[in-house]
């Protein structure tokens, strides 16, 4: 990074003080006004040497200042003469760049240097290609250039695009330029680099620098070539450094790239050390010299200033302990900054500019590669694996080609003890040409080096190293994996050995490599949870399956008792009475009930027209009855046998509904009233909700109708009650749907949405009842006048289930105020129990009546509902008056007793 050397340079100007002196030697002054420059990136530190002797010709030396004046004041002429000599000069090379005007080129053979850089590269630096010949680059850097016209190429060259370097330019905002004397284009070969303002210069020359400025043939193969070298920063930085030698003649020289960690923190890391160039020994430099290069630059990126001294030993911020550090002298240390930052000269400039490229053209190809490998392993993930090791296997194999890393070992901790490993699992990689093989070995744990794994699981931090002292291990990289809901560290991935893609040595892991191995430490959490949840899936699956059977021994009905239905000679409706609006199964005995079921089947065909076994209809009807509930007191067998018994009346009574429905409709309808409250516990959807039951998580809204259409449907699938069976697979959907459909329609919160639509189709004239959707709106409001056919009894027993109604309410009532503290709605709070009357009248007003008027207005035959409902309507308001009357009756004997109370306290006062 800093440029050091043995002796102490001898091309200092008369007069001069040693710039990075203490205090006391002389005084050192920034380029830059501000401590901290944000565009910083990359760091280049050449070592001046005394072998420089000579200057090199600057533009306007030999020209008197007259004639520099003169040129500055006609730009149209120096622009137009400018053009002509880059024609010239570029006409006469054939090999240069037709966009760029490029200056002959340097008798120094860059090739030369860049193969002798290549066996001095330090180990413990990731490896490169095996050498940059920039030379034989020069057609490969035209898309940074390709842009540019002949005329735009020259522009940046003349002299008015020069002079926009002066004092007014950002560049050199600190130096002030005669206005008389076009700018020289700044190059680090020229003796008026500003360094520092008491500069270095050197006095001659023994090699031929560039000394072309904005035209320097490296500057000018850089740009023609520095896509082209994408991919290979490191190369390109090797090119840097050698290139400044040149310039310089320079004994060594180091770069090195400042990167940011997650918290913002700069820091440097070495790219090209200070034994990168050719002809130098390595014992030169000791571990106090390379850490003495490393404080140097620190300053450097501290202050994004350059560094220029002419004796290091002199300045009092560095330490010279080691006899060793005491050979380096003068130093120049320079930042290359990016495109956001202010550049020192042009050669930083396009430097800068190409690595900013080339950086990020490296990080999208790493970000590309990181993709493909994260889409393999979502393919990995994405397939069934009962086994949490295969999974971790394959994942672990997808990434090893793309982080070329010749061992994979996953190490799996113990779980009675956290600090050590029960097993491993570990991959090997053979090459074989341009593709590889992976092994998976079985290894012991005591055959393998657990101890960067178990360091890695205690901190549970990825851990990146090179260089093991065991010799064996050239480079390794361990990352922790953890269980995302936990967090604890249920693996530690630990990749070995990195091959080089171009030669036979090692490499050390790099960032990249990094976040490879995170990625896969990721995705082996997610398929740990992906493990763990298919195996609970299958227990639960299997756990379902233990409680069916047993719901299904324990709900189905008993042989003898199937039988005895199946022999019985069952009723007619006639007898049963199922047939009249009036039904009560009030008194009615059980068996009756299941008898009055059959014969519903029986007289309207459906046993006949779909081939239903009879032993299987009795099963199912019995199993049926079954399934309710009979702590209930209202939603329970009775209450679905008078469902079922209203819809059975109205298509008894109602050939047009029977014309109107298919024979599937009708046996789906039969199927959906019987098995509409099906487990009813006794209580609303919004209690179920607010207590969080699991009806209320595995459905969300309308909990119960769904939960009474699945446990329908189990029974219809239950071995012996399959009344379905006879069915094509085409009509068994549908009926499953329609059944579905009417079973959901019983929610009072989907009536109210869709009962408006009926009501305006039941005050047309003529209705067409041909389209599905009308047809679904019809079965649904006739499921809701079936389940609603209590308020349409006669007197007695429509106040006998109100009873009943009101009962089931309170109770509920009762736990939302001991549950959740809270005061119930009027209907299910006891309090109220004295205006039952009142609410029954609200009940027949807002919800029934609406309903079976327009019933009775689409089919006559209804019409004994509507009637039976305004009757109990007048019964219930008449109760209401008399509750009021008696109310105002107490109420004033109780004024009358008080009044009295008041005379005799009167009196006796």
């Amino acid at each position: 990074m800093p440029c050091l050397h043995s002796e102490p340079p001898e091309f200092m100007e008369p007069g001069s003080a040693s710039p990075g002196a203490s205090p006391a030697a002389g005084t050192e002054r920034s380029l830059n006004e501000s401590p901290m420059v944000k565009g910083v990136g990359w760091f280049f530190s050449p070592m001046w040497s005394p072998r420089v002797k000579t200057r090199v010709s600057r533009f306007g030396d030999g020209m008197k200042s007259e004639q520099v004046a003169w040129l500055d004041d006609h730009s149209d002429f120096t622009r137009a003469y400018f053009l002509r000599r880059g024609s010239a000069v570029s006409g006469q090379q054939a090999e240069m760049s037709p966009l760029l005007p490029r200056p002959p080129r340097s008798s120094f053979d860059h090739s030369d240097l860049l193969m002798k850089s290549h066996h001095h590269r330090r180990a413990s630096s990731p490896s490169t290609s095996s050498h940059l010949n920039i030379s034989s680059i020069t057609d490969k850097f035209r898309p940074l250039t390709s842009n540019l016209s002949a005329q735009e190429g020259m522009d940046r060259f003349s002299p008015d695009a020069l002079s926009s370097h002066a004092t007014c330019s950002p560049r050199s905002s600190r130096y002030s330029f005669s206005p008389f004397r076009p700018l020289s284009p700044i190059c680090p070969c020229s003796p008026d680099i500003p360094h520092s303002p008491q500069l270095l210069r050197p006095n001659a020359t023994k090699t031929a620098a560039c000394g072309y400025g904005e035209g320097c043939q490296w500057m000018m193969e850089l740009l023609r070539g520095g896509l082209s070298l994408m991919g290979s920063v490191e190369e390109l930085c090797q090119g840097v450094v050698l290139h400044a030698r040149e310039l310089l003649a320079a004994d060594s020289g180091s770069l090195s790239l400042v990167k940011k960690d997650c918290s913002g923190t700069r820091t440097l890391e070495e790219v090209i050390g200070p034994t990168a160039l050719g002809g130098l020994s390595d014992d030169l430099f000791s571990h106090a010299h390379i850490e003495l290069v490393k404080g140097i630059m620190g300053c450097v990126l501290a202050t994004g200033s350059p560094m220029n001294l002419r004796d290091i030993s002199e300045d009092l911020r560095f330490d010279f302990e080691d006899n060793q550090s005491s050979k380096i002298r003068a130093v120049l240390c320079v930042p290359i900054k990016n495109h956001g930052g202010e550049v020192l000269s042009n050669h930083m400039d396009v430097l800068g500019m190409v690595l900013d490229n080339i950086q990020l053209y490296e990080s999208s190809r790493q970000e590309a590669k990181r993709s493909q490998a994260l889409i393999k392993m979502a393919q990995v993930l994405s397939k069934e694996h009962h086994s949490f090791e295969v999974l971790l296997s394959k994942m672990a194999a997808t990434i090893m080609p793309f982080t070329h890393a010749q061992y994979c070992t996953i190490f799996i901790p113990n779980k009675e003890d956290e600090i050590s490993f029960s097993r491993v699992i570990h991959l090997e990689c053979e090459e074989l040409g341009s593709t590889c093989q992976i092994y998976r070995r079985e290894r012991d744990i005591s055959n393998i080096d657990p101890s960067y794994a178990l360091r890695t699981l205690v901190t549970m931090e990825t851990l990146n190293m090179s260089e093991s002292s065991e010799g064996s291990i050239k480079s390794l990289i361990c990352c922790p994996v953890r269980n995302e809901k936990s967090e604890n560290v249920i693996a530690v991935c630990q990749l070995m050995n990195k091959w080089s893609r171009d030669s036979d040595e090692m490499e050390a892991f790099h960032r990249y490599d990094e976040r490879l191995l995170e990625d896969l430490a990721v995705y082996c959490g997610l398929a740990l949870q992906y493990v763990q949840a298919v195996r609970i899936t299958e227990e639960r699956r299997a756990s379902i399956e233990v409680t069916q059977e047993v719901l299904a021994y324990h709900i189905t009905a008993a042989e003898q008792e199937i039988q005895a239905l199946q022999e019985v000679t069952i009723p007619s409706a006639e007898s049963l009475h199922i047939l009249d609006f009036h039904f009560s199964d009030f008194g009615l005995p059980e068996d009756l009930t299941t008898q009055a079921t059959i014969r519903m089947f029986l007289d309207l065909n459906l046993v006949q027209d779909f081939k239903i076994d009879y032993k299987s209809l009795c099963q199912w009807v019995l199993t049926v009855r079954r399934g309710y509930r009979n702590n209930v007191p209202y939603h329970n067998w009775n209450h679905a046998l008078s469902t079922a018994q209203s819809m059975f009346a109205m298509l008894m009574a109602t050939d047009q509904l029977q014309g109107i429905f298919s024979r599937l409709e009708i046996f789906a309808l039969m199927i959906a009233t019987l098995n509409h409250d099906l487990d009813h516990r006794g209580v609303s959807n919004s209690y179920i909700e607010r207590s969080q039951q699991p009806l209320a998580q595995l459905y969300g809204h309308s909990s119960l109708e769904n939960h009474h259409y699945n446990l329908c449907l189990f029974i219809l699938n239950n071995t012996g009650s399959q009344i379905l069976s006879g069915l094509s697979t085409e009509d068994h959907k549908a009926a499953l749907h329609m059944i579905k459909r009417a079973i959901l329609a019983t929610d009072l919160a989907v009536y109210m949405e869709r009962r408006k639509e009926f009501f305006s189709l039941s005050k047309k004239s003529k209705v067409s009842w041909k389209s599905e959707k009308q047809r679904d709106l019809l079965r649904s409001m006739l499921m809701t006048a079936s389940d609603l056919s209590a308020i349409t009894k006669p007197w007695p027993e429509q106040k006998r289930i109100a009873n009943l109604v009101a009962m089931e309410f309170f109770a509920q009532g009762d736990k939302e105020k001991k549950e959740f503290k809270i005061k119930p709605i009027d209907i299910m709070n006891r309090e109220n129990s004295t205006r039952l009357p009142y609410m029954q009248v609200e009940y027949i007003d807002e919800i029934c009546y609406p309903l079976y008027k327009a019933v009775s207005r689409l089919f006559d035959t209804c019409s004994p509902l509507m009637n039976g409902c305004k009757k109990n309507r007048e019964n219930w308001l008449h109760l209401a008056e008399e509750a009021e009357e008696e109310t105002s009756e107490n109420s004033i004997v109780t004024s009358e007793t008080h009044k009295n109370n008041e005379e005799d306290i009167q009196t006796e006062e």
